[in-house]
């Protein structure tokens, strides 16, 4: 079988096919074959050297879809045949992946490999920054930054069903489709200046919710705009990602931009909060996460959320969809389909 490997730090083209042998499910795990495999920022950050999650030589992938052909001792065999989803530690990109069957979930009927494989990590974290840790109600607005991304129209989706303003920051190209889907203004970031524009928008009060994955002088920006009891979620530094090669000056002035002062009496008198989300790092018990998923399918069933695939690669041109998302020209998930 292959897998895609991250051999050296670099630009796309450090990722290389390997042919492996075909991996055995240890007690407790399933083996599956890949249908679809989600790409997602962190595998780009991980390929330029700059994402602990992924220690240089591995295999990337933090999700896939596809079906069980495997248990392993202590795992019930009614697994055997099961169209499933899954997220991983890493090890995605490859025509199979062992899991901990505690972190495999049965996929609808009506759901695809893709859909599967474009759901878990962008649908939890959205959900983490909207609505458990963000608390969006309907009667606030959310600034969502990259609105066109895979978490960001996973965002806009569960803010939908909320019934909050939406305000979406994308690219101008994009702007057709986040309105088609429930997006009610649309910043263009590379023309206008959000902080000017949120302020017109809202009147002056500013937004009760802003999702900010870039870092650098937009985390500033964004806190300057939060409205009494708003909150400031932080799930990224793309800031930091700057460039397709690891570019070690860049990063220091961007994380450097970066750095917030926030005191317990600053805090307490803007009435504002901040947190941060990063499904990799959440210390939460598999039961707990695999519920939250639970959760989220039934609103896919419902037909409230649905994955937007912004493009495909077979396997071997995993280069392709990191230039893809590098180039910020896609909307939605980008996977690779073994």
């Amino acid at each position: 079988m292959r897998q895609v490997w991250i051999e050296r730090a670099g630009p796309p083209d450090v990722l290389t096919v390997r042919e492996v042998e075909e991996p055995a499910p240890a007690a407790g795990e399933v083996r599956i074959r890949v249908e679809a495999a989600g790409v997602n920022f962190g595998d780009i950050m991980g390929r330029l050297g700059t994402y602990p999650a992924l220690p240089i030589p591995c295999v990337p992938g933090f999700e896939v879809g596809g079906r069980v052909e495997a248990v392993g001792q202590c795992v019930d065999e009614a697994w055997l045949g099961r169209n499933v989803l899954s997220m991983l530690p890493r090890g995605g990109y490859a025509d199979a992946v062992c899991a901990a069957a505690s972190a495999v979930v049965e996929r609808p009927a009506e759901m695809s490999a893709q859909e599967g494989a474009a759901f878990p990590v962008n649908y939890l974290t959205a959900h983490l920054l909207v609505e458990r840790m963000g608390a969006l109600t309907p009667d606030e607005t959310v600034l969502i930054h990259s609105a066109g991304g895979g978490v960001g129209t996973a965002a806009v989706q569960i803010a939908r069903s909320i019934g909050a303003q939406i305000i979406g920051c994308a690219s101008g190209h994009k702007h057709d489709f986040l309105k088609s889907v429930g997006v009610d203004h649309c910043i263009d970031y590379t023309e206008e200046d959000f902080e000017t524009r949120v302020r017109d928008i809202t009147g002056g009060r500013g937004v009760e919710l802003i999702l900010d994955p870039i870092g650098g002088q937009s985390f500033r920006k964004s806190c300057r705009v939060l409205a009494p009891t708003g909150r400031l979620g932080i799930y990224g530094m793309s800031a930091v990602g700057t460039g397709k090669a690891r570019n070690w000056l860049g990063s220091l002035k961007a994380a450097w931009g970066t750095r917030l002062r926030f005191t317990p009496p600053g805090l307490m008198s803007q009435s504002v909060g901040v947190f941060g989300v990063n499904l990799g790092n959440l210390g939460i018990d598999p039961e707990r996460l695999r519920s939250w998923l639970t959760r989220l399918l039934e609103s896919y069933h419902q037909g409230a959320l649905r994955p937007v695939i912004g493009g495909t690669f077979p396997l071997e041109n995993a280069a392709d969809a990191h230039r893809l998302i590098e180039s910020r020209q896609n909307v939605g998930k980008v996977l690779l389909l073994p």
